[in-house]
């Protein structure tokens, strides 16, 4: 089981270097630590004190859900990768012919999923905006600097590039201004996602220096500003018993009372992330400042295929006043051999879960895909004309006329992705496989200091020490 004891005060993070000097490697197979040693070369680990002491229960090695969730596994490569790279890694030793093998095993992980690295990225005088992406009219993403680590890797995690050192695969800016910039010449932006990485992995002061400027006059039309995050899970310490997690509530009381909806976009895997009592005080206490918190997360093989689970994750978060919103299908990147389950098996996991609970949990949707054209849910297995056939729809498009759309596939009960499906009807391609992608609109911007577009405004001064 996992410890009861003390919750830890301070962050104490574990990476491939030092995991061998905690309590618990020890616990360990020979086998597990093996797949630890090897596997981190290619996927990126990080784990932490509180993790491993309060979500693990070490008397189900390997088996328990936390730990798959966290610790690398040989079965995450295939046999001969894994075979090839413990050779070198172990007995060959080499430093150059171990990045070389790594780095091919990352490219063929698709590590850029749904063209995020092409296609979602804003342009300016033709020019890319580092760190931002714009995929939906209302919504820019934003992925600050400081922000592009975690409290724990999930070895799921779609974001996986930005941890490896894959420095042409990661976004992230160093400061708000052209963020800001780019949002005066945006009025139909109503959101922005303050992503990562996490951002909670920042303190206090340097997540204001973010916040702030999106809080000034001029940018009346951003209503809501979210954070995603899973130090809910990971680190709950930060919004109750860090040094700033004072501090931290007080800034959302600000974005609050600027008039703003300031949502945690609370990343939960599994129904124990929200049984410790330091997880539910950190919700109670997010949603007493006037923010929002809303509940998503992936569907991932060996995690959290029970329905139970989830049912009981989406009423212990209603009950302390949080929102469920996304069931996720796991994307197609990284391990995701290991993680993905068919969609047919998705739906009906969603299903049954979704029948356990009451309206007030049935806010979630799902199973969604995040995928190129947008978000695609299941609504269901149905048939028509005798044709046993996927019922689906857009949450979000690429072109907002494909929203809330219906659309057919034809049932695949192997698919596990939108790439797998085959229309249904006879029909040659989707609906959405026939339009062209246009490319967004290139504005300029006006030069620095003149009227409010350029990056030279106040917001120069939301650069972190």
């Amino acid at each position: 089981m996992a410890s009861s004891g003390a919750v830890p005060a301070k962050f104490k993070p574990y990476t491939r270097q030092s995991i061998v000097q905690s309590r618990q490697w020890g616990l360990l197979g020979a086998e597990q630590q093996e797949a630890v040693q090897v596997v981190s070369h290619v996927l990126p680990f990080r784990t932490n004190e509180y993790v491993m002491d309060h979500l693990i229960d070490w008397s189900n090695i390997p088996d328990d859900p936390i730990y798959r969730l966290t610790f690398p596994h040989r079965d995450m490569l295939p046999a001969a990768e894994y075979a090839q790279l413990r050779d070198l890694v172990l007995l060959k030793r080499d430093p150059q012919a171990i990045a070389r093998f790594v780095h091919g095993i990352r490219m063929r992980m698709n590590p850029h999923p749904a063209g995020q690295m092409t296609h979602n990225v804003p342009r300016v005088n033709d020019a890319p905006l580092r760190g931002l992406q714009h995929k939906y009219d209302q919504t820019v993403l934003f992925f600050p600097s400081s922000g592009q680590t975690c409290h724990a890797y999930c070895t799921f995690c779609f974001r996986w590039p930005q941890f490896v050192g894959m420095e042409d695969m990661k976004f992230d800016a160093s400061e708000s201004g052209e963020l800001v910039s780019y949002l005066k010449l945006h009025p139909e932006v109503t959101d922005v996602l303050i992503t990562g990485g996490d951002p909670m992995i920042m303190n206090t002061r340097s997540l204001a220096a973010y916040i702030e400027p999106l809080l000034q006059p001029e940018l009346a039309h951003i209503q809501n500003i979210r954070i995603g995050t899973k130090s809910v899970a990971y680190w709950p310490q930060r919004f109750v018993s860090d040094k700033d997690a004072d501090d931290l509530l007080r800034l959302f009381e600000r974005v609050v009372k600027a008039g703003k909806n300031l949502a945690v976009m609370a990343h939960y895997s599994h129904a124990v992330e929200l049984r410790q009592d330091i997880a539910q005080r950190a919700v109670k206490r997010i949603v007493g400042t006037g923010a929002t918190v809303r509940m998503q997360g992936p569907l991932i093989r060996h995690i959290n295929e029970d329905p139970k689970g989830w049912a009981e994750l989406w009423q212990t978060g209603v009950r302390l006043g949080a929102i469920p919103y996304y069931m996720f299908v796991e994307r197609d990147t990284g391990p995701s051999e290991y993680f993905q389950l068919p969609l047919a098996k998705a739906h009906e996991i969603f299903q049954a879960a979704y029948q356990m609970v009451s309206g007030l949990s049935r806010t979630v949707r799902g199973p969604s895909m995040s995928a190129f054209p947008g978000k695609v849910v299941i609504d269901g297995v149905v048939t028509i004309g005798g044709e046993k056939l996927f019922a689906l729809q857009f949450l979000q498009a690429r072109n907002p006329d494909w929203v809330r759309k219906p659309f057919y596939a034809k049932f695949d009960p192997s698919a596990t992705w939108l790439d797998h499906l085959k229309p249904a009807f006879g029909e040659k391609k989707f609906f959405f496989e026939e339009d062209a992608d246009a490319p967004r609109k290139v504005i300029p911007l006006q030069p620095a200091g003149r009227g409010h577009g350029g990056a030279g405004d106040a917001c120069g001064d939301s650069k972190l020490a």
